[in-house]
């Protein structure tokens, strides 16, 4: 596709959120959210803000306490209870979200990243070890080339239901043979599963963000709808296939995106599904975070941004976005 990836760094109207999610809503501060309230609180508790703007649902950027020890025991409960069958399905929003906040901290922080890792059990350091690679990868890449200081013009829509998105990476599996966990960290890293609905600064279009021009070519799109989950799944399994990626999926990945970070990557995220497929479910549930130099900016379902709006602008409207004071970016 040789293109270069803007998503998770995983993609006038103004700024519309759901549910009249209006300033008086941004600028409520609140010493407890929604995650405050999980079903498996009374045997493990989030980190709790302290007076942070809350979003239109309830909950609040996670907070990452920056205590070795108090992160080891929070990365351990988080993949724990990610993983365990009788978590509730209401708690996996909360949990997931908090664990992917942790990871993007952690992959900026090689100190204390390290001091974490020697502190976590083998099956725990080498879950992490998978994260912070990956997230690793991506900031060496770096960010798009683009000097603007505006938000993105995307929207953010939920995704389609987990049950189908891996209907859709199996059947694709099955008609060409390339991995369904590479098919979902590919549509983790491209758009969050499909919740980022907007066109890349190339041009790249739809979940799997595929150019028009590819999409085009014989035996890609095959007619089918750009924007459409399974449509653009399937897709994404062909242009693999025709890159190589039968033989050498890392050949097959390069000509996905051309950035030997983005494969290895996607490789790391597609690992962590093959170990244990129930961190699928945890991923799925992962937000759209927008970073651009030192923000890191969390853009919940309901974002949606038609004409300019610079940076600082947005961050004065909802502050909601912005994480705690302490959870470094």
């Amino acid at each position: 596709m040789q293109k270069v990836i803007s998503i998770f760094y995983i993609g006038t109207t103004l700024i519309l959120f759901p549910l009249a999610y209006s300033l008086a809503n941004s600028a409520d501060l609140s010493s407890d959210s929604a995650c405050a309230t999980l079903s498996i609180s009374s045997k493990f508790t989030l980190p709790k803000v302290v007076a942070h703007p809350l979003m239109p649902d309830g909950r609040s950027y996670p907070f990452v306490p920056q205590d070795p020890h108090e992160l080891a025991k929070l990365i351990s409960n988080l993949e724990f209870y990610l993983k365990d069958s009788q978590t509730s399905d209401d708690d996996f929003p909360c949990l997931a979200h908090q664990q992917q906040v942790v990871y993007r901290v952690l992959a900026k922080n090689l100190s204390l990243s390290n001091k974490v890792l020697s502190l976590l059990s083998n099956q725990f350091r080498e879950i992490a070890d998978l994260h912070l690679y990956a997230r690793r990868q991506f900031l060496t890449m770096g960010a798009p080339a683009s000097s603007s200081a505006l938000m993105p013009r995307w929207r953010i829509i939920p995704p389609e239901a987990p049950d189908k998105l891996l209907s859709h990476y199996k059947k694709a599996q099955e008609a060409t043979g390339i991995d369904w966990e590479v098919l979902a960290a590919i549509n983790l890293v491209e758009t969050g599963m499909g919740r980022i609905d907007g066109v890349s600064i190339a041009n790249a279009q739809g979940p799997m963000q595929f150019l028009p021009s590819t999409w085009a070519e014989k035996g890609i799109g095959m007619d089918g709808d750009i924007h459409d989950p399974h449509d653009s799944i399937l897709a994404a399994a062909r242009y693999l296939v025709r890159r190589g990626g039968l033989e050498d999926i890392t050949k097959g990945l390069y000509g996905y995106n051309n950035s030997a970070y983005y494969g290895k990557a996607v490789l790391a995220y597609a690992e962590l599904i093959r170990k244990d497929p129930l961190s699928f479910k945890a991923l799925y549930h992962w937000e759209i975070h927008y970073r651009k130099g030192s923000y890191d900016l969390w853009l919940p379902v309901g974002y949606s941004n038609e004409e300019s709006i610079s940076i600082s602008n947005y961050i004065k409207l909802f502050p909601a976005s912005v994480p705690p004071p302490t959870t470094l970016p």
